[in-house]
């Protein structure tokens, strides 16, 4: 009978945790020097934090459910109005408590008593200019009874460009390939299927890589790769925007990125299970919509 594997150890969540919040400060410091370099008569972005507690007792049901114990919390990191970015999140969090019944049978591990605890790292970039792809990114740890690693990382142009795809996907094939050969295939299959909003058929973006419920058996190994994950995202994103970000655009090029936003909001409020993991987990509605972008069309 194959052992069953026990849930990280408490020291193991705090580098976890540790690991998430450094990559966010690194993040935050590469998009605004993009910020500081861009050519435009507007004032470079800042990202502006906000800490935020959840009590124990959200995402309960039952006579505890107003309970005032702490269940950990997160902090915003918001850009609005940059030179490049009109609206970008980087958050972190770190929460814990107990699923409510409902939710607890969706959650590997949680079906017993629902007790999770959850760290990681959400991002979402809207920029100004509609030929720099818009961008998501987000790598998480997850306990129950079970220990788990997901994320990944995708690309929504309005106008795709065949070198930015191309050097995105190798950026993140590399990454994949440094651990497992089966992983990039695997991963960018998942993205495609995901990223996929069925009521239009149509892809949100040219894809990357999606990856879930990652428990090879060797955590150290799933931790270095989901490091190794959100270091791409770093190299590769930064110099992708630095391609377009000074570029002259039309309104009617305006025009269509402010659709194209429209096909994301529709993906993050009907199937992205990020979103509905934070509502479900009582999470910070402001933080859980950050990725929604400031201005939007459906014509």
């Amino acid at each position: 009978m194959k052992p069953q594997r026990q849930p990280a150890p408490v020291v193991f969540r705090q580098t976890a945790e540790d690991w998430f919040e450094d990559l966010r400060d690194r993040i935050c410091l590469a998009l605004e020097k993009i910020e500081d370099d861009a050519a435009a008569d507007l004032p470079a972005g800042r990202f502006e934090r906000k800490v935020w507690a959840r009590p124990e007792g959200a995402g309960r049901s039952g006579p505890d459910i107003n309970s005032a114990a702490s269940g950990g919390g997160g902090t915003m990191s918001i850009l609005r109005g940059g030179r490049v970015f009109e609206k970008g999140g980087v958050n972190i969090s770190t929460v814990h408590g107990t699923f409510s019944e409902e939710f607890r049978k969706k959650i590997p591990g949680a079906e017993a008593d629902g007790a999770f605890f959850a760290t990681g790292i959400s991002l979402v970039l809207h920029p100004r200019n509609p030929h720099v792809p818009i961008v998501h990114m987000n790598t998480r740890h997850i306990v129950t009874s079970k220990s788990w690693f997901g994320g990944g990382a995708d690309l929504t142009p309005v106008f795709p460009d065949a070198k930015d795809t191309a050097d995105f996907h190798a950026a993140f094939k590399k990454a994949c390939d440094d651990f497992d050969a089966d992983y990039y295939p695997r991963f960018k299959k998942w993205c495609d299927e995901y990223f996929f909003l069925p009521h239009r058929n149509e892809a949100r973006g040219i894809g990357g890589i999606f990856y879930d419920y990652l428990d090879s058996g060797d955590q150290e190994k799933d931790f270095a790769f989901t490091q190794a994950v959100g270091e791409t995202f770093l190299n590769i994103y930064p110099a992708i925007v630095r391609r377009h970000m000074d570029k002259p655009w039309t309104a009617e090029e305006h025009e269509k990125q402010l659709v194209k936003r429209g096909r994301y909001v529709e993906f993050n409020l009907l199937y992205d299970r990020g979103t509905q993991f934070g509502l479900k987990t009582g999470g910070n509605t402001e933080a859980i919509l950050m990725s929604m972008p400031p201005e939007v069309k459906w014509p």
